[in-house]
């Protein structure tokens, strides 16, 4: 009988939380935040928390939680559709130009990235004038969204056709990658932008207020749901559908430029899609587990069905893999997104220098800046160990290296 690699926690008057972080830290808000979780009426049979697990907004980040006729608006988050891209290219690491400055600075002019507060003008993470392929994809978007601003006004005025084609701030980042074979790699990590936020916010304020007149015994207000046949539950489906559509465009988008980018400072023709995975890790979806049909909010995790491709990155500086799923059923057939943070942004920028960042990503293209220290990879997990922990649910097909990073 094969040992299992996970932990059972026993939620009292809740659904047991099943655990793969064996060797790797889970600090107790986050246990609480997962018994919470267990604790609603409408979860089904077992929350399963991934190796990266972390406190997040009412529900753990690197969590699985399937649900029965329902769905938690703030399990899914404000980052709706935020994911992976990657794909493996016919060049080679000699194919690379010795100095990678510039193949950084080409990158960073052909995708808008960061954010610019809106009281200093223009911002720079979104397109002034969005160039023909960003609006013909748009165009495939376009009436979706207009029907669902039809129902809810307050989504009309934000970022999205500006936003499409787009990297936005935080961990979010375009990299070059070099696999263990010496076979190039452009891998980035992005999401729905202002718009999936706008959507993810709107809908998780409408759940609370309804949730004071039909769930007031709520473990956290940021677990308010809305069930099948409640006022705002389609509306928040096609929302949510809309966004996670928008968020794989928009990595497509990224990528297509990324790829032009690179084909301006390598003057050798080469293959690109030779390998492609483009998958979600902060999303919902109708799935059947255990012959019920349900809803799986997958917070910082990644669907891992038997023979699936998906992609965990490390942080900056640390190993990235492309993975095949071994569809284990116990974890709703689901890997980690990631290593998982340890530590806070503001943590991590008060107990690291900029020295401290130059020494943790030598060897990798990218900012070495203040602004970047709350990347820094020791305020991530060890994504061996995190790894090691998961190897029940995936097993690894490439391990990717970074050499050029772009930071939002």
């Amino acid at each position: 009988m094969e040992q299992k690699n996970y932990n059972v926690e026993e939620v009292a008057g809740g659904v047991p939380v099943k655990m793969w972080t064996r060797g790797v830290p889970v600090e107790d808000a986050a246990k609480r935040q997962l018994s919470n979780a267990a604790r609603l009426p409408i979860v089904f049979k077992h929350i399963a928390a991934m190796p990266d697990v972390h406190l997040g907004i009412g529900a753990t980040v690197g969590s699985v939680i399937p649900t029965v006729k329902a769905i938690i608006p703030a399990a899914v988050g404000v980052d709706i559709g935020c994911g992976m891209m990657a794909c493996k290219t016919t060049l080679r690491a000699e194919d690379l130009p010795d100095n990678l400055g510039p193949l950084r600075s080409a990158i960073e002019r052909a995708v808008p990235h960061g954010s610019t507060p809106r009281h200093r003008g223009r911002d720079e993470g979104s397109w002034e004038n969005p160039p023909q392929t960003v609006d013909e994809i748009w165009a495939t978007l376009a009436d979706e969204f207009d029907a669902l601003c039809e129902l809810h006004p307050r989504l009309k005025n934000t970022n999205n056709r500006k936003h499409l084609g787009t990297l936005g701030g935080g961990n979010h980042f375009i990299e070059v990658c070099l696999d263990e074979a010496g076979a190039v790699w452009f891998m980035l990590h992005s999401g729905s932008r202002g718009v999936g936020n706008a959507i993810g916010t709107h809908f998780i304020e409408l759940a609370k207020k309804d949730a004071e007149v039909h769930q007031r015994n709520l473990p956290d207000r940021d677990l308010a749901y809305f069930e099948e046949g409640a006022t705002y539950f389609g509306d928040y489906v096609r929302g949510v559908g809309w966004a996670q559509k928008f968020a794989a465009k928009n990595r497509e988008v990224m990528m297509a430029n990324l790829i032009s980018a690179v084909r301006t400072v390598i003057p050798k023709p080469f293959e690109t899609h030779v390998e492609a995975v483009n998958c979600h890790h902060n999303y919902v979806q109708q799935e059947r587990h255990f012959g019920e049909d349900v809803f799986v909010t997958r917070k910082g995790a990644v669907s891992a069905r038997a023979g699936q491709l998906g992609i965990i990155p490390g942080s900056m500086g640390a190993r990235s893999y492309i993975v095949r799923g071994k569809g284990n059923p116990e974890s709703f057939e689901s890997c980690s997104h990631g290593a998982g943070r340890v530590m806070s942004r503001t943590q991590a920028k008060k107990m690291f220098t900029v020295d401290d960042h130059i020494k943790a990503t030598q060897g990798v293209e990218c900012r070495k800046d203040a602004d970047v220290i709350d990347e820094i990879p020791q305020a991530y997990k060890d994504i061996d160990a995190v790894m090691e922990a998961q190897k029940d649910l995936v097993e690894v097909v490439y391990t990717l290296k970074q050499v050029v990073c772009v930071k939002g």
